[in-house]
């Protein structure tokens, strides 16, 4: 998993070379945090005037957002708000940077990759891509997504939506003035990073343009504020739920058992059924509806070798996990191959 970082500002690093296999030259990043059990990360991405990379895909779901500059793909240009979310597998077309570009990019699910290729892998979910001008296509929403809600002068626009897993991407702007005066903690991990303007936390103080953490869940942050307004992309790993409280102290462990206690309070046999022998599985109960025939193209997903029967699951990213018989013993052969030299 990826560790708490916080606060970082990507303007104090210098940019490196990228030369991981695959990738154009003229590409250069900053690590904003990384996993290095699955190689996901999250880079500020600077393409030199004149980048061309060649259509294809990468093998981990990957989202993107234009911080400055125009980035072609194929055909259309896109400029400062772009944002596209990419399915692992999904061809893009023709990518350029004639005059150069600044890009935030989240590697989500593996390490950076790119397969030159004009057609989608046989398994990507091609019908999850979308992409969407964020500043001039979507309306600011009031900030209540999430209850109990953030204090007003806090507004929202949705970017993406897991509906499985709740995780989220957002854009959420600080208007004037903003000030909230509680500690918060989630049940997620929350990834942000300050597209535009500064912020104040009660932790570190100012939050200046490129200011970025990964905060893992259960960790105190607040009271905040905003003199002059800011705008920053939010990421959540799952869903957000807003624990409000006054003890800036707590330890992390002490809000997970606050957090654990209202689940007792709120739903006492959803929380006896989960702690049960029967019931206590490291990867949770299953899901019929993950278990059923996997979604994706519509081409070649009727052949046995694409189904789960519930017990074996091949995902084509490269894992293998094998279940036994017994429910409480598990094999799993990992097979990844990550070589994280970056310069």
């Amino acid at each position: 998993m990826r560790p708490h970082i916080e606060p970082f500002c990507d303007r104090d690093a210098a940019f490196k070379h990228m030369t991981l296999p695959g990738f154009a030259r003229g590409m250069h990043y900053k690590m904003l945090s990384f996993d290095p059990d699955t190689g996901a990360c999250s880079m500020t991405v600077q393409l030199d005037a004149g980048y061309r990379q060649a259509p294809g895909f990468a093998w981990s779901e990957r989202e993107l957002i234009v911080i400055e500059g125009e980035l072609r793909v194929g055909e259309r240009t896109c400029r400062k708000g772009h944002y596209f979310f990419i399915p692992a597998g999904y061809a893009m077309p023709e990518v350029t940077a004639p005059g150069g570009c600044l890009l935030l990019e989240m590697v989500n699910t593996g390490e950076p990759s790119h397969v030159e290729s004009t057609e989608h892998h046989p398994l990507a979910q091609v019908n999850l891509y979308h992409d969407v001008d964020s500043y001039m296509d979507i309306p600011w929403a009031m900030g209540n997504v999430a209850k109990p809600s953030v204090a007003a002068g806090c507004l929202i626009k949705l970017l993406n939506f897991n509906p499985m897993s709740h995780a989220m991407t957002f854009l959420y702007c600080m208007t004037p003035g903003f000030y909230q005066d509680n500690i918060s903690y989630h049940d997620c991990a929350e990834e942000s990073y300050h597209l535009w303007g500064t912020s104040w936390m009660m932790q570190f103080g100012d939050i200046p343009t490129g200011g970025y953490f990964w905060r893992p869940a259960y960790i105190n942050h607040g009271a905040f504020a905003s003199e002059y307004g800011c705008i920053a992309l939010g990421r959540t790993d799952s869903k957000l739920f807003n624990h409000f409280h006054y003890n800036p102290w707590s330890t992390p462990v002490e809000n997970a058992n606050r957090s654990l206690a209202r689940v007792y309070q709120r739903d006492p046999l959803l929380y006896q059924w989960a702690l049960s022998f029967d019931h206590n599985h490291p990867h949770g109960p299953e899901d019929f509806e993950q278990t059923m025939q996997r979604r994706g193209s519509e081409a070649g997903h009727d052949h046995a070798e694409h189904q789960s029967d519930g017990r074996r699951h091949d995902h084509w990213h490269g894992h293998h996990h094998h279940h036994d018989d017994s429910p409480h013993h598990h094999h799993h052969d990992h097979d990844h191959d990550h070589d994280h030299s970056h310069h």
